[in-house]
């Protein structure tokens, strides 16, 4: 195990954002958070996966709703730990082990104040790889792992336990009440053994986040280009630079949906987001697309999330490949295009699209 202090939540909140490909929550708001958990209890202990014992009882954390809304509906600061106790209590033996559902944004420290206030340590893993939009996109699904029982906190102390048939179910029912809710809330579910979370879960996540936000300090410091160092990194590629000249957004329903359009060097780009930018396409060509990460950044290589997209602003987006669960036929039916509505076909980046 090793210890996570104040200092190293910011590396670990930028390359978590950058992971998110603009989702999963506002990850400044996320390390304000975590950082005053860490203030107040102390540093938190991360856990390889083969440091888990068997029979220890893991149990997810994440935000669920619309980032848009967090912008303005703070959190307080309590809702993970309340929706974590919920969840313990209608489960009836002490959860050991904390996990974050996403590696995205504020998901990533999410559980952090649940593990700090609680001396629990946080799992270096998480169940995607990426962030994606709902409940049900997760490997835990593709394994028969289900987010039952669920309970969802929020802001103003209110708290619900959900007893689901299975996670599309698990989405649905805790959509509604998250918009209920006011759009946003945390939710703390996915319950499983120690052996099933090694079997199943992605290891290694936060570990690569918090490489990830070092890197751009290091290629900063060298004068090298840090969204190329990022691509790089990643083993994808830059896609496009240029100009946000225009964003349509709206809420609906509980998620933030739109698109914004890029100009840059004579071409055009299109950026399809559902919290989570989806597809990019060129000059009205598909060139990425779920469950590739279609990362988004300003010149800094610092990530631009999905809901702080602006008229006027300069950036670089970046595609990566997704883990290699997500492109089996399996996984491609849980978060590909057709998950999202869309009619195209997925083709890994950097191959054509038919």
């Amino acid at each position: 195990m090793r210890e996570i202090g104040a200092g190293e939540l910011r590396h670990l909140a930028r390359g978590a954002a950058i992971l998110g490909t603009g989702g999963g929550g506002d990850p400044y708001i996320g390390r304000l958070v975590a950082e005053q958990a860490v203030l107040e209890y102390g540093p938190v202990l991360v856990a390889e996966l083969h440091e888990v014992p068997d029979d220890a009882l893991v149990a997810g954390i994440g935000m669920i709703g619309a980032p848009t809304v967090m912008i303005e509906k703070l959190p307080a600061g309590e809702e993970a730990v309340t929706a974590f106790l919920t969840l313990q209590r209608e489960i009836g033996r002490p959860i050991t082990h904390v996990l974050p559902i996403e590696v995205g944004g504020m998901n990533s420290l999410a559980p952090f104040p649940v593990a700090a206030s609680l001396g629990l340590p946080v799992l270096d893993a998480d169940c995607m790889g990426r962030a994606f939009p709902m409940v049900q996109m997760v490997v835990c699904t593709l394994d028969g792992v289900l987010a039952k029982p669920l309970a969802i906190a929020d802001e103003k102390g209110n708290a619900i336990v959900l007893d689901v048939s299975d996670n599309h179910w698990a989405e649905r029912l805790a959509r509604s009440a998250t918009i209920g809710m006011g759009c946003t809330a945390l939710m703390s579910s996915f319950p499983m053994s120690g052996k099933q979370a090694r079997d199943i879960t992605i290891p290694g996540t936060l570990t690569l986040a918090s490489r990830l936000g070092r890197l751009v300090e290091e290629a900063r410091r060298k004068h090298v280009d840090p969204c190329e160092a990022i691509a790089s990194f990643l083993g994808g590629q830059v896609l496009f630079t240029g100009k946000v000249v225009d964003v349509m957004r709206t809420t609906d329903p509980g998620f933030a949906k739109g698109e914004a359009r890029l100009e840059g060097n004579g071409a055009s780009c299109r950026l399809e987001f559902q919290n989570e930018h989806l597809v990019a396409s060129r000059d009205g060509e598909v060139i990425a697309s779920v469950p590739d990460l279609i990362c988004v950044l300003d010149a800094d290589g610092e990530p631009v999330p999905a809901e702080r997209l602006r008229y006027g602003q300069r950036v670089v987006v970046v595609g990566a490949p997704c883990h290699p669960r997500w492109r089996t036929p399996e996984g491609l039916a849980l978060v590909g295009p057709s998950a999202f509505g869309y009619s195209h076909e997925y083709a890994p980046l950097g191959t054509p699209y038919p």
